[in-house]
């Protein structure tokens, strides 16, 4: 074995050199530089959808979109589920894959901001705001959108089974609202009666509300008396007491004002896009904001049901905040969530952390919250910490380095002001068992400006 000299060769350009520079990289398709196999590596990142950063070890393009990804047989599903501590970037991602999913044709849904993070963006691309809370805008929770309007003009079996989608819907989200009222699931006779309810004021409205529910309960016609298993009227009222009182609660209780009459301003599906911000209705507390993201994701859906023909993307962000707040709401949002594909929908669900389903009331509440994770094809991981990758691992299988890598994301390694997040625009996309992508997004342009959640701090 032959041992350098200390100061070189001597021979021309055999010297001691003091600094190397760093070899010359080029990149080019494994087609052109097969020949080089195996000092290159091909890439795996699929280049079909929204351009989201460059890949962390090879530097090539990586693109995101779940629709497109659902169509090249990519996934099974259009679901996303992002997860990151906050501050990692999370909202940042997923208004690249707002604009690109606009940019493809696509409608955005924003259903149900919090914060509010998405409305100047949507302002931006010229999409429609819709600002909820008392002296706003109003939603009523009952109305049926284009399928109201498509069952005016369908006749036959069409018909019926039209009319049964909207009883299941207008059924499930006055459940939903009475358990959350009363925290407690509402009863199977109560359940019936309110069921009776709707049937009645679908023959006898186009739109109805909540307050005419309540009117059609202490009204107690036959049909709801018949429903009750009594003719006595003192026998009826006694058992709707409690169904009453809880509707009574949403008309005029915390509740007052916000989902108790007709919608003021409805959504826009022609839009490139719709924001439903719910910010101002968070300030009045959890209950009425749960309130609030249940009925404006049953509103969305219902609207997106009676179109065709059209690709939608809905953002549901801080998702865990309406799944907590009574009993048996997680088995709704299931049902709102589960046939996103057969609807040409895409869905982003959005939340800090899996230890937010220890706070779900109970297990099988958690199990199924777990489900949305489960059922999303693609999983979206920005910086987290080793505990919280171990409970992730247990439903998206993860590698060693993979949570490695994004451990090393999960906090700022620096106590120096102004450091920047080691983990801000970093992501780990997970498909399966297959390897994760590991992808750093970088603004450019406008996009400094409209993606930025943290103005309200400078």
């Amino acid at each position: 074995m032959v041992k350098t000299p200390a100061r070189g060769w001597r021979e021309p350009y055999g010297g001691c050199a003091v600094h190397v520079e760093a070899g010359e990289e080029f990149q080019a398709t494994t087609a052109q530089v097969c020949g080089l196999f195996p000092f290159v590596a091909g890439s795996g990142s699929p280049a079909i959808g929204t351009p989201i950063g460059r890949h962390q070890l090879f530097g090539e393009v990586v693109c995101l979109d779940p629709l497109a990804w659902l169509r090249a047989g990519l996934v099974t599903n259009p679901g996303v589920f992002v997860l990151g501590q906050p501050g990692t970037g999370k909202s940042t991602l997923v208004k690249r894959l707002i604009v690109g999913a606009i940019a493809s044709g696509s409608t955005a849904l924003i259903l149900g901001d919090t914060k509010p993070d998405y409305t100047m963006l949507v302002e931006h691309v010229g999409g429609q705001v819709i600002r909820v809370g008392r002296g706003l805008d109003r939603i009523n929770p009952l109305d049926a959108g284009p399928l109201g309007a498509a069952v005016q003009t369908q006749r036959g079996a069409e018909a019926e089974r039209t009319r049964w989608e909207l009883r299941g819907r207008r059924l499930s989200l006055l459940m939903a609202l009475c358990t959350l009222i009363r925290e407690a699931p509402v009863g199977n006779a109560e359940e019936v009666i309110l069921g009776r309810a709707i049937d009645l004021l679908d023959e006898r409205l186009t739109a109805p509300t909540v307050p005419d529910v309540l009117a059609v309960l202490e009204e107690g016609p036959e049909a709801l008396r018949s429903a009750a298993r009594t003719d006595d009227p003192e026998r009826y009222r006694e058992r709707v007491s409690d169904l009453v009182f809880t509707l009574e609660l949403l008309c005029t209780g915390s509740l007052a004002g916000v989902f108790d009459g007709p919608t003021t301003r409805p959504i826009d599906l022609t839009a490139p896009a719709v924001s439903v911000d719910i910010s101002r209705v968070g300030a009045a507390g959890d209950k009425l904001l749960t309130a609030a993201m249940l009925c404006t994701w049953a509103y969305g859906f219902a609207m997106v049901d009676g179109t065709t023909g059209h690709s939608y993307m809905a953002v549901m962000d801080e998702l865990w905040r309406a799944l907590r707040g009574a009993p048996g709401l997680v088995e709704y949002a299931d049902s709102l969530t589960r046939l996103n594909r057969a609807k040409g929908m895409a869905s982003i669900m959005i939340t800090h952390s899996l230890a937010d389903l220890e706070a779900l009331p109970t297990e099988e509440d958690r199990a199924k919250a777990r489900g949305f994770i489960d059922r999303s094809a693609i999983t979206v991981l920005a910086g987290l910490p080793p505990r919280e990758l171990a409970r992730v691992s247990e439903i998206t299988r993860l590698t060693g380095p993979e949570q490695e890598l994004v451990a090393s994301w999960s906090a700022p390694d620096s106590w120096q002001p102004g450091a920047r997040h080691p983990g801000r625009g970093k992501y780990l996309i997970k498909t399966g068992d297959r390897l994760g992508i590991p992808v750093e997004l970088a603004l450019v342009g406008v996009e400094h400006e409209l993606y930025d959640t943290d103005q309200a701090i400078r």
